[in-house]
């Protein structure tokens, strides 16, 4: 057995049994790949894979629990390249984020401007996606920290902790009837369609929730996961814009941004780390940098799923963005 096979099985799983985007995806042939899974079925006895002809068709039973293994095997194997790394040189390696949008574009600049002065040898690299996707891929080991509000607690590989709270803005054009009431209400914003975040995105299941529980349905004419997609379309007048608070910036000066507070639940962003994952001291760093409540101390003890800390974390007050 060997720890070349177990990651082509690991990879093929993870590209939904297509063999070929697996070998562009490792740099490799296809016909090696399928040679080398091969040589590990019959070391095993077993089939990982069900086939017909020479197509991967689906996972055995007993082809998943190796699956499973395998992921962890070479989840460690990652542990132990980065003690190596961190003894020869704390101040040299990478560091992957993934995060949606509104955290890449509202967030994270000056934070990542700040650890970039700092380590100038770390390599920084953002993926971005929708928040399941996003937490799949630190699952997966394809990036170190996630960042985003929703889905992040649903995984049990993950460790969440959370960073700040924040609320919406309604963003429309000047002159809109909006901008003349005293007291924005959600019996006011249901008369308009609405543009907004995409089902899964930045809060939008809980902005559904408060419309609901005052018995009125939001008419969402548009949704996108990008707030500057959802700025252009109310340009457009299209409909009235609901947002991020942080998305709503200075330099919209043709937009009007309403407070939206007082209508919506606050959302929490998060960031998440896979159990089990060996952080290197600038990662510890970066972390604090985004949010100084979170101590190396008590990043430790969530991820090792301590009660104590959990019970810590509960009593910290969150900043508000």
């Amino acid at each position: 057995m060997k720890l070349q096979q177990l990651r082509y099985v690991w990879e093929v799983s993870r590209h939904n049994l297509n063999v070929s985007a697996t070998a562009q995806r490792l740099y490799t042939s296809q016909p090696g790949i399928s040679k080398q899974i091969r040589l590990l079925e019959g070391e095993l006895g077993i089939e990982i894979f069900a086939r017909s002809g020479k197509h991967l068709t689906r996972v055995t039973p007993a082809g998943q629990t190796v699956i499973d293994l395998a992921g962890q095997v070479l989840h460690l194997v990652n542990n132990i390249k980065q003690v190596a790394q961190e003894h020869n040189d704390e101040n040299q390696g990478s560091l992957t984020l993934a995060t949606t949008h509104t955290q890449a574009r509202y967030v994270l600049p000056e934070i990542i401007k700040q650890f970039g002065e700092r380590y100038p040898g770390i390599s920084l690299h953002m993926h971005q996606g929708n928040p399941r996707q996003i937490a799949q891929m630190v699952c997966d080991g394809q990036a170190d920290i996630a960042i985003c509000t929703e889905a992040l607690t649903q995984f049990n590989d993950l460790a969440a902790l959370p960073w700040y709270r924040w609320n919406r803005s309604v963003l429309v054009p000047k002159g809109h009837p909006l901008c003349d009431e005293e007291h924005l209400t959600l019996e006011a914003l249901a008369k308009y369609p609405l543009v907004t975040y995409t089902s899964g995105f930045t809060g939008s299941a809980q902005l559904a929730e408060n419309f609901l529980a005052k018995g009125l349905e939001p008419n969402v004419v548009l949704t996108a996961a990008d707030a500057d997609v959802i700025k252009t379309y109310v340009r457009l007048g299209l409909g009235v814009g609901i947002v991020a608070h942080m998305a709503a910036e200075a330099t919209d000066t043709d937009l009007v941004a309403i407070d939206a507070r007082h209508l919506f639940d606050y959302s929490v962003t998060r960031i998440a780390l896979r159990r089990g994952a060996y952080l290197r001291k600038y990662m510890y760093d970066f972390i604090e940098r985004m949010a100084p409540h979170l101590t190396r101390e008590r990043v430790d003890a969530v991820m090792q799923n301590t009660r104590q800390d959990a019970q810590l974390l509960d009593d910290i007050e969150l900043p508000v963005r």
